[in-house]
């Protein structure tokens, strides 16, 4: 075995993985926030990625106003999102509520491409495409970058759930009924939650979108954040980086060695390997809460 291959895919996975969970811990925030798990992030990390670029390609604005510009345009969409969509099933079983979300998902992905056209459109952020080499190790320098960007946002957002505001989200998370009882605004709470979650979205759909492109494909990360969220536990964000690390070397490892084996097409097929063995296993995930009903 190439053992110097193995390294470079392992690297290079760890920060893929980052990446990855950067658009879980949107899934998560909302989850830890409501208790609904969020199948929208995906289209929202598209939508995300489409502003930055409209607002770079169209509108013609500089890159580093357009980004900042997306992600405060992104939060007013998420809370939007909250406040005319998932505000109206209050009372609803929680499956429909979910099934809302698919459904936003769905309807996203049909919608943007159809409005922006399904070429692939290039956002360039500045990254210098020059290799970079630790050794004999070569480590794509946008997946570097990127993974740091997401490492440094999670860990913000960790800390968040530490402050005032985070404490409060947790505890409408905890019981609904009881926040509203000591004056707590519940749903302005959960909007907030969507916000962010739009936001972490949106970075990850700029990063995404300035290393393969922006077009549908990037709703497909939907697949690899459930994965994430899922093993390190829909209510845990530190949770997230551990499994994001875990989701991205193993699809990194199984692309660069089991692919000359079977012929291409295992990357698609790790996140549901995962999604699969953890429900089966330990369906609260490795750091999440395991919540216990009797009858």
């Amino acid at each position: 075995m190439d053992w110097l291959l193995v390294a470079e895919l392992a690297i290079n996975g760890i920060f893929i993985g980052l990446m990855y969970a950067l658009v879980a811990a949107g899934i998560v925030l909302i989850y830890k926030t409501s208790g609904i798990a969020n199948l929208a992030q995906g289209a929202l990390a598209m939508t995300g990625g489409y502003a930055a670029w409209a607002f770079t390609a169209l509108v013609g604005l500089p890159v580093w106003l357009a980004i900042p510009i997306a992600l405060v345009v992104m939060f007013i969409f998420g809370s939007l999102l909250e406040r005319f969509a998932l505000r109206r099933m209050v009372g609803q079983p929680i499956i429909m509520v979910i099934m809302l979300t698919l459904g936003l998902e769905i309807m996203l992905r049909g919608v943007l491409p159809g409005f922006f056209g399904a070429a692939v459109k290039k956002l360039d952020i500045g990254i210098s495409p020059s290799p970079l080499f630790l050794g004999d190790i070569f480590i794509n320098k946008a997946t570097l970058i990127g993974g740091c960007i997401s490492l440094g946002l999670i860990l913000l957002a960790i800390l968040f759930f530490n402050s005032r505001l985070g404490v409060i989200m947790r505890a409408v998370s905890d019981d609904q009924t009881a926040s509203w009882s000591v004056g707590i605004k519940v749903e302005r709470a959960i909007a907030i939650a969507w916000g962010l979650a739009a936001v972490m979205a949106t970075t990850a759909g700029v990063l995404w979108g300035a290393t393969q492109g922006i077009d549908w494909s990037l709703s497909l990360l939907l697949i690899k954040a459930l994965a994430i969220a899922i093993l390190g536990g829909l209510d845990s964000l530190p949770g997230v980086l551990i499994a994001g690390v875990v989701v991205g070397l193993a699809e990194s490892l199984a692309t660069g060695i089991l692919d000359p084996i079977v012929g291409g097409g295992t990357r698609d097929v790790v996140a549901s390997v995962i999604i699969v063995l953890t429900l089966l296993i330990r369906p609260y995930g490795l750091f999440g809460r395991e919540h216990i009903e009797r009858v």
